[in-house]
Formats: structure tokens, C-alpha cells, sequence
């Protein structure tokens, strides 16, 4: 059965993609939030926390920074790979649907202070977003919700191409370098340099 982890700051549209996804018989993880949303919606979700064992800490800044999951977003499709997730009790993540903390409309508010700029530094995302881009000859990425309705007519027709894939790897990156661009404008503004 193939997984999926959902880790979504933008909710548009997630619920639905779930519901289709465990319609074709996904599995699904998901943190804290979208874990939440899906469960109220009725869908069985895995919580990251539960699946790696390892509570969500520091106020929620570390949920899915974990060997758990990166482990199976990054193994290759190998037998050596795979059988190193069994036996630590993972297994291959197949899809990440994510999106990031909103960074720029935060700063973009005249009364945002320095900590919450800080605070809606998305780490985690970004880090599924690399590692699912990285891995994309197994792994499909979502990082807009708008893609969600080609992803599903895709599944529904066989599985998600290869070149789909790439495109939306290329996709992940272009979305983490505007994001670190934005990051790094608004120190180098704070910092007066």
C-alpha cells in the first residue's frame, strides 16, 4: 500500500485530496494540524508523532524532522534501502503533499515583530519539500494545493509519470529558493545591511 505524508499550512483542497488518495487505497500520515483536519473529516490518519514514536516538541517547531520520515522519503528504490527501513519499522513515503508557513505575508504586516517573522520560518517544509525534490524518481511531490486535481486524474490513470515527477521537483526547488530569498531580504532589511 503506498503512503503519503501531509503536512500542510494551507489547507485548501487537503481534505478532498485525502479522501480521494485513500480511495485509491493510500495510507496516510500526517502532523499535527492537517492530522487533526483529517481525522474530524472522518479519514483514518497515521499522526507523524505516533509513526516515529517521537512526540512533536518545542511548540510544535519539530514534528516531522526525523529519520522515520526522511528515512523513507530518501531511501532509493532498492532492495538494500528497503529492507534497511523494515527492519528499523519504517517503510517507503511515496508522496509528500506540503506547503509552508507564510513567511512573506507575515512580514508583509506592518505590526509583525522580529520573533513572529522568526516563528513563520517554515524548517520542517522546507525539508520535506528538498527530500521528496531529491528523491523524485520515486517520490512525488505536492507543494500546491492546485496540483492536487492533476496528481489525482494521474493516479487514477495508471500512477504518476516520471516526467510529472521532475516537473514537480523543479517546481519544489523554485518554491524553497523564492522562500529562502524572501527569508534572507527580510534579515538583510532587519539587520540594516
Amino acid at each position: 500500500m503506498p503512503t503519503a505524508i501531509l503536512s500542510v499550512y494551507d489547507k485548501t483542497g487537503i481534505v478532498e485530496f485525502a479522501k480521494s488518495l485513500v480511495d485509491l487505497g493510500w495510507t496516510l500520515l500526517a502532523s499535527g494540524g492537517t492530522a487533526k483536519l483529517l481525522r474530524d473529516s472522518g479519514l483514518a490518519v497515521t499522526e507523524v508523532a505516533d509513526y516515529t514514536k517521537s512526540p512533536e516538541i518545542l511548540g510544535g517547531r519539530v514534528k516531522t524532522l526525523h529519520p522515520a520520515i526522511h528515512g523513507g522519503l530518501l531511501a532509493r528504490p532498492t532492495d538494500v534501502d528497503h529492507k534497511q527501513l523494515l527492519d528499523l519499522g519504517w517503510d517507503y513515503i511515496d508522496l509528500v503533499a506540503v506547503n509552508l508557513y507564510p513567511f512573506e505575508q507575515t512580514v508583509a504586516r506592518p505590526d509583525v515583530t522580529y520573533a513572529d517573522a522568526i516563528e513563520n520560518i517554515d524548517v520542517g517544509g522546507v525539508t520535506l519539500i528538498r527530500a521528496a525534490a531529491k528523491n523524485h524518481e520515486r517520490v512525488t511531490l505536492i507543494c500546491d494545493p492546485s496540483d492536487y486535481h492533476a496528481i489525482l486524474k494521474e493516479l487514477r490513470g495508471g500512477g504518476i509519470s516520471s516526467k510529472t515527477r521532475a516537473k514537480l521537483a523543479i517546481k519544489g526547488f523554485a518554491s524553497t529558493a523564492h522562500y529562502d530569498a524572501a527569508i534572507h531580504d527580510y534579515l538583510k532589511k532587519q539587520a540594516g545591511s
